[in-house]
């Protein structure tokens, strides 16, 4: 993983410059622009400098380009309590699912409700993916390689203490006046450790130092290295092992 944390700052900046110039252009030809900051979250494409990034991972250490779904054909994959899901990244060989992989932001100023449907969002994928593999959707495949990667906007909103409301039972004390940023964190690390999925990474990074590519990682074990290093020792483990 030569010059990772150089390649991740790379995507930031490619994420908040994309971001940026969309912002600006959208609407030139059509006369039609988004209100606020909806202008830029419907641009899509802000965060192909990650999928790149994992592809690129992924190529360096024996997966086919062949064997890699990235963009928005060929990534869907059936579900359990729905036909399909679209996946971010797929990684498909020999008929065998190996990995799928899911890139967010959340970028402010609203975190609230925001926060919760990512959560939900999150979680829901996870669990009917995992459902349609114990179905027997992807057989002969071994239990497929799950991957989030959350990309959330650096701001004193999003790190100041949130309230919580409690009308009828306490909520658990690691959420209370916990941070956006923090809830992320608790979050999911539980994703990761009630093995909903295999790799987990959370980046904070602000708007304008962003655009340099400034990030930081709020905790270590959702760091990037982490989350790259589950994923390539799944892809060196297929690579020695495919037919």
């Amino acid at each position: 993983m030569k010059h990772l944390d150089q390649r991740v700052q790379s995507a930031v900046k490619f994420f908040w410059q994309t971001r940026d110039k969309q912002s600006r252009y959208q609407g030139v030809k059509s006369g039609v622009k988004d209100a606020g900051l909806r202008t830029a979250a419907t641009g899509g494409a802000q965060l192909d400098g990650f999928a790149t990034l994992v592809e690129e991972l992924l190529l360096e250490n024996g997966i086919k380009r062949s064997e890699i779904s990235n963009g928005r054909r060929g990534v869907e994959i059936p579900g359990w309590f729905r036909p399909e899901k679209k996946w971010d990244l797929l990684v498909v060989s020999q008929e065998q699912l190996i990995a799928a992989v899911e890139f967010k932001a959340h970028i402010g100023p609203s975190f609230g409700n925001n926060f919760n449907n990512r959560t939900e969002e999150a979680l829901g994928n996870a669990t009917d993916v995992l459902a349609a593999y114990r179905e027997g959707a992807f057989k002969p495949s071994l239990r497929p390689w799950l991957g989030y990667l959350m990309l959330i906007e650096d701001t004193p909103k999003s790190r100041a203490p949130v309230g919580v409301a409690e009308p009828h039972f306490r909520v658990f004390d690691e959420f209370r006046d916990a941070s956006y940023i923090r809830r992320y964190e608790i979050g999911l690390t539980k994703l990761l450790r009630e093995q909903l999925y295999d790799g987990a990474c959370l980046l904070a990074s602000p708007r304008e130092g962003g655009l340099n590519g400034d990030f930081c990682e709020p905790s270590q074990e959702l760091a990037f290295r982490n989350f790259a290093g589950g994923l390539i020792a799944r892809a060196i483990a297929h690579a020695k092992t495919r037919k």
